[in-house]
C-alpha cells in the first residue's frame, strides 16, 4: 500500500509557505506520517508539521488525487504524496547524507525490503490497533480528538464513528477473521524475532547506516507496534533491540549517520525476511495483479494453509510493477545473486506485468483512497 509520488507535474499549485519551509500534513499516530518524519529528520530536511483535521484531509486529496496521509505541501505550492516516492525524489534533490545504497544489488534489496515492510506489516499493525479492547479504546479517542476535531458532534459520537469505521474497513473488509488472526499475529512475532537477531548485532537493518529498508519497517514499528499497548508490551518483552532501534532511528541526525558507510552488500542475517518475501509476499502480489487484470474485486489465495479473501489493490499492482523495473535494472552477476537470494520468488519479478496501473489523476477528478480505488483511507504512504 504505497502510492505514487505525484511529484510536481501531477500536483496542484496552492499558496506558498511564507518562510520557504515545507509542511507535512498528517497525524501524530499515523503509520506513514511517522515514517516520513523519521526520514526527514535523519536527512536533515526542515519541515513544519500540521495535524490534519477532516477539512485538511479533503484539501490534500483535492491537490494530489489521493485521500491519504501524510502529504507534503512544498514552499512553492506543489504537493507530494507517497513516502516511497518522496524518499526517492529527495535522495535526488538532497544527495547528502545518502540514505540509499550505491551498490545496485544492495539498493535493490533495500527497496524490496522497504516495500515489504510498508505493505506486509500493514495488516498486523491495524489488527493490533483495532482488534484489542485497550488499543481500540485509546486510538479511537485520540483520532476523535485530533482528526475529527472539526466535526461538530459530541466526543463520544465521534469516537464511535471512528471505532466502527476502522473495524469495518481495516478488519472485516481486509480479511481479518478468527481463521486468519493467528497467522497475522504470527507474522508480527516472527518479524520481531528476525529483527531482534539482526539488530542485536548492528545498529540498522543492513549495517551501521539507515537505508530505505529501515524506513519501510519503521512506520509500523514506531507508530503502531511500539506505541499501541498490546504490541508494545510484546515488543518490550520479546525484542528489546527492536525497541532500541525504533528510538535510535527517530533520534538519528545527519551528523550521526554520516559517520558510518552505506551498506555495500546484503547481510546473510536478512534471510528470514527474504524467505517471507519469496514465499508469501511476492505470490500475494502476483495474485492481486492477476485478479486486477481479470476485473475482480477481491483476491482469493491460500497462504500457509489459510484461505484469504481481500480487496483487490491497484496500488499494490503498481508496487509489483516497480519492483520488476528495479529487478530488471540489475545486470550480470548482480541479477544472478538476486535470483540466488530470492529463489523461486525471482520468477514473479522476471515476469512481465499483466496490467498497466494508471496514477490516481488518470482515474478522474474524484480523489481515490490508499488502494487507488474508492473511499478515503485513514493513513497511507
Amino acid at each position: 500500500m504505497h502510492s505514487t509520488c505525484h511529484i510536481p507535474a501531477m500536483a496542484q499549485q496552492t499558496a506558498s509557505s511564507a518562510d520557504g519551509t515545507m509542511t507535512v500534513h498528517g497525524l501524530t499516530l499515523s503509520y506513514f506520517t511517522g515514517k516520513l518524519e523519521a526520514y526527514l529528520r535523519v536527512k536533515g530536511i526542515p519541515y513544519r508539521f500540521a495535524e490534519m483535521d477532516t477539512a485538511a484531509f479533503r484539501r490534500a486529496g483535492r491537490a494530489t488525487g489521493v485521500l491519504q496521509m501524510p502529504q507534503i505541501e512544498m514552499a512553492d505550492g506543489t504537493w507530494l504524496t507517497d513516502t516511497t516516492a518522496i524518499m526517492a525524489e529527495f535522495e535526488r534533490r538532497f544527495p547528502a547524507p545518502a540514505l540509499s545504497p550505491a551498490d545496485p544489488l544492495t539498493r535493490f534489496f533495500s527497496l524490496l525490503l522497504e516495500d515489504y515492510g510498508d505493505e506486509w506489516l500493514w495488516r498486523p499493525a491495524l489488527h493490533y490497533r483495532w482488534s484489542f479492547d485497550e488499543d481500540m479504546a485509546l486510538m479511537s479517542a485520540q483520532i476523535a480528538r485530533s482528526m475529527l476535531r472539526d466535526v461538530k458532534l459530541p466526543f463520544w459520537i465521534r469516537r464511535q464513528m471512528i471505532l466502527r469505521r476502522q473495524r469495518r474497513v481495516y478488519l472485516a473488509q481486509d480479511g481479518v477473521t478468527k481463521e486468519t488472526a493467528p497467522q497475522i499475529e504470527a507474522l508480527y512475532l516472527d518479524t520481531l524475532d528476525a529483527m531482534e537477531a539482526v539488530l542485536s548485532k548492528r545498529s540498522f537493518l543492513m549495517g551501521e547506516r539507515p537505508v530505505e529498508a529501515d524506513f519501510g519497517f519503521f512506520g509500523s514499528m514506531f507508530r503502531h507496534f511500539s506505541s499501541d499497548p498490546t504490541p508494545a508490551a510484546i515488543m518490550r518483552a520479546r525484542a528489546p533491540h527492536v525497541h532500541l532501534w525504533v528510538a535510535r532511528l527517530w533520534a538519528a541526525r545527519p551528523e550521526d549517520v554520516e559517520r558510518a558507510a552505506l551498506p555495500g552488500h546484503v547481510p546473510g542475517a536478512l534471510a528470514p525476511f527474504l524467505a517471507r518475501i519469496a514465499q508469501d509476499y511476492l505470490p500475494y502480489l502476483a495474485a492481486n495483479e492477476a485478479a486486477l487484470a481479470d476485473g475482480a474485486r477481491h483476491v482469493r489465495y491460500v497462504q500457509g494453509g489459510v484461505a484469504w479473501n481481500v480487496p483487490v489493490s491497484p496500488y499494490r499492482a503498481h508496487c509489483l510493477a516497480a519492483l520488476r523495473t528495479q529487478y530488471a535494472s540489475l545486470e550480470g552477476e548482480a541479477r544472478k545473486k538476486a535470483a540466488g537470494l530470492l529463489g523461486e520468488g525471482t520468477c514473479i519479478l522476471a515476469t512481465a506485468s499483466l496490467h498497466t496501473v494508471p496514477g490516481p489523476h488518470s482515474a478522474g477528478r474524484q480523489p481515490l483512497d490508499r488502494h487507488w480505488s474508492g473511499a478515503a483511507g485513514e493513513d497511507r504512504k
